[in-house]
C-alpha cells in the first residue's frame, strides 16, 4: 500500500509556508479542528501516511516538515528545542490557527509537549508518541547520531533501510517507498551540509538544558495521551510510566509489538484510538 493509495480518498494538497522566514513543506487535509503531525528526528511528515486520511474526515489536519528537516528550510545553527517549538508557532500563525491538536511522534513529541509547557493557549491537546526528551541515554544518542550519519555520508540504499528498519518492531513497517523517499531526502545537499545542526541535541551537553523536566511536565495543562511501544528501541516503558505520572489527567496506552513508529505500525489501533481522545478533548 503506497502512501498516495492511502491519501486518495480525501483531497489534500502539499505545499511551502512561510513560517517565520522558513520554507516550510506542509501537507493539508480536511476541515474542521486542526490537527497537527510533527515527526521525529531525520524525519518528515510521510510519517503520518497512515494517519492522514482517517482524521481529514473530521479535522483539518496539517503534517509538517519540521524546522531543518525534509524539504524544510534548514537555518544555519544547531535546532535546540526552542527553535523547533518557534517554528511551529510561526507555521500556526502564519496558517491563521490560534489553537490545535498536536501530536509528536518522538522528537515531535518533545516539541510539542514543550510548546504546551510554554504556550499552553495554543494546544486544545497533546499525543506524545514514543516521545523523546525526558532522558539523555548515551546508548541511544549514538545510535541516533551514528546511523543517520552513516546514511546520509554514503550513497548506499542499504544504510537508509537499516535506519528506517531500527525503528520498527517489524522490517516489512520499513516499506521500500519509506525507504525511497527518506533516502532522496538524505542526499539533498543542504540535508547533508545540515547534519550536525539537525544532530545536535545527540550530544550530551545540549540535550541536558533541553530535556523536558518533571516540573515543566506537570504545568501541561492540555488533555494528553501518550502512546508508547513496548519493543521501542529509543526508550523503555518505565519512561513513558514517567511522563504519566508527571503529566496531569494523562491517558497511558501501550502497544505490543511494535517499535518506535506506533502510528505507522499499528494504524489500524492507533487511528481509532487518537480520534476518540480528540472527540473528547474537543468536547
Amino acid at each position: 500500500m503506497s502512501i498516495w493509495t492511502e491519501l486518495s480518498p480525501i483531497p489534500f494538497a502539499v505545499s511551502y509556508v512561510d513560517a517565520a522566514g522558513v520554507r516550510t513543506r506542509a501537507l493539508q487535509a480536511g476541515s474542521g479542528a486542526p490537527v497537527v503531525f510533527l515527526h521525529g528526528t531525520s524525519g518528515h511528515l510521510e510519517a503520518f501516511g497512515r494517519n492522514i486520511a482517517s482524521h481529514a474526515e473530521r479535522y483539518r489536519v496539517h503534517a509538517i516538515d519540521m524546522l531543518g528537516h525534509g524539504y524544510t528550510g534548514k537555518p544555519a545553527h544547531p535546532y535546540e528545542i526552542p527553535h523547533y517549538v518557534e517554528h511551529l508557532i510561526g507555521y500556526l500563525d502564519a496558517v491563521g490557527v490560534e489553537r490545535a491538536h498536536i501530536v509528536g511522534e518522538s522528537l515531535g513529541g518533545w516539541v510539542g509537549a514543550r510548546t504546551a509547557v510554554d504556550h499552553p493557549d495554543r494546544v486544545a491537546s497533546l499525543q506524545l508518541l514514543c516521545a523523546g526528551g525526558t532522558v539523555a541515554n548515551p546508548e541511544v544518542m549514538k545510535r541516533i547520531d551514528g546511523s543517520t550519519r552513516q546514511a546520509v555520508a554514503t550513497d548506499d540504499v542499504e544504510l537508509t533501510r537499516e535506519r528506517l528498519r531500527l525503528l520498527m518492531a517489524s522490517a516489512a513497517d520499513a516499506t521500500e517507498e519509506l525507504v525511497d523517499v527518506r533516502h532522496r531526502i538524505y542526499h539533498r545537499p543542504d540535508f547533508a551540509a545540515n547534519i550536525d545542526n539537525l544532530l545536535s541535541l545527540q550530544k550530551m551537553e545540549i540535550r541536558l538544558r533541553n530535556l523536558l523536566t518533571p516540573g515543566q511536565m506537570a504545568r501541561i495543562t492540555a488533555p494528553t495521551l501518550i502512546v508508547w511501544g513496548r519493543k521501542n528501541p529509543f526508550g523503555d516503558v518505565p519512561e513513558a510510566q514517567a511522563m504519566h505520572e508527571a503529566i496531569p489527567g494523562s491517558q497511558l496506552e501501550l502497544f505490543d509489538d511494535t517499535g518506535h513508529w506506533p502510528q505507522h505500525e499499528q494504524a489500524a489501533r492507533y487511528n481509532p484510538l487518537s480520534l476518540e481522545f480528540l472527540a473528547k478533548a474537543s468536547g
